[in-house]
């Protein structure tokens, strides 16, 4: 049987953005916490694993399907803004710019890495369309990003509706997860016609 805080830290350092040293801190502070603090993290972890799941209509990550953003009286049906991943959204709505739905696509287009239209959620998307009169595209502006809203405006505009897509403001090649409120606030004000 392996060494548990070994065991601990390679776990850890399996999570994006943490490296050996961080992952080895974060493995001693669980280890100098109290019995309670690591069970409490271990059942946190267990419950999103068995607690959460996307959105049947939006794939945003929820515990009740459809989710709340999709079943709110208040949001305005008739525009969503399609992002790449469920965190995605976060930043979105704390900018207090959009009122509508959201569409995730659970990706983006890469040949490279053999991600094509089949892989992303783009059917569910244009199942979706009744009653649509805008879809913003907020994808990430970097080449996979701008492929994919590219893809999905021809696709979107052939079918008669308005396509729109974040303002530059944004840094190319940066994600949407890591843009402060205000700049991601103004590229959604500033979105333009595709």
């Amino acid at each position: 049987m392996s060494d548990p805080l070994v065991r601990l830290i390679g776990e850890l350092s399996r999570l994006p953005g943490i490296g050996p040293k961080t992952a080895s801190r974060l493995a001693h502070y669980v280890l100098k916490g109290s019995r309670s603090e690591a069970s409490n993290l271990a059942q946190a972890i267990t419950d999103v694993k068995d607690l959460l799941s996307n959105c049947g209509r939006c794939n945003a990550i929820t515990a009740i399907d459809p989710c709340q953003i999709c079943t709110d009286p208040l949001r305005d049906q008739s525009r969503i803004c399609v992002v790449e991943e469920p965190f995605n959204i976060g930043p979105i709505e704390r900018t207090g710019e959009h009122q509508g739905t959201y569409h995730v696509l659970l990706g983006a287009l890469s040949p490279q890495r053999g991600i094509g239209p089949k892989e992303l959620a783009v059917e569910q998307l244009l199942h979706r369309l009744d009653g649509i009169e805008e879809v913003i595209l907020a994808t990430n502006p970097n080449v996979e990003g701008e492929a994919t809203a590219l893809y999905l405006a021809r696709i979107l505009k052939s079918k008669g509706i308005e396509v729109s897509r974040l303002a530059f403001g944004m840094p190319v090649g940066g994600d949407i997860e890591y843009t402060d409120e205000v700049t991601l606030g103004r590229s959604l004000a500033g979105r333009r016609l595709l």
